[in-house]
């Protein structure tokens, strides 16, 4: 939006300066398109921060959606270590301590 705006008030700008007119005319003319500018300036300055507003949104809802789906897959990731961690300990002879284990000196040789 912006961009037409702006490639308008060129071209008109462009034009003018181009266009077989007598100094007298031109100069009014570009008068007129220079008293025009703070009110395109305008124009632009508030569809950039329109269309600004609707980057920063768009932006903070996909955040928010990537910041739940990784919470999701942090969770899961948590759980199934969990549940791997108990059918690993199910699965496992409990270790005898060393001090409890018989030592070489413990047999008769």
């Amino acid at each position: 939006m912006s961009g037409v705006l702006l490639g308008t008030a060129l071209g008109a700008i462009t034009g003018l300066l181009v266009a077989p007119r007598t100094g007298k005319e031109t100069r009014q003319l570009l008068k007129k398109s220079a008293d025009a500018l703070p009110e395109l300036a305008e124009d632009v300055s508030t569809s950039v921060q329109i269309q600004a507003d609707r980057l920063s949104e768009s932006a903070l809802r996909k955040w928010d959606q990537t910041l739940g789906r990784l919470q999701e897959a942090i969770a899961a990731g948590v759980d199934a270590t969990k549940i791997e961690r108990q059918q690993t300990l199910k699965h496992t002879k409990p270790e005898v301590p060393a001090e409890s284990r018989p030592s070489v000196s413990d047999y008769k040789l």
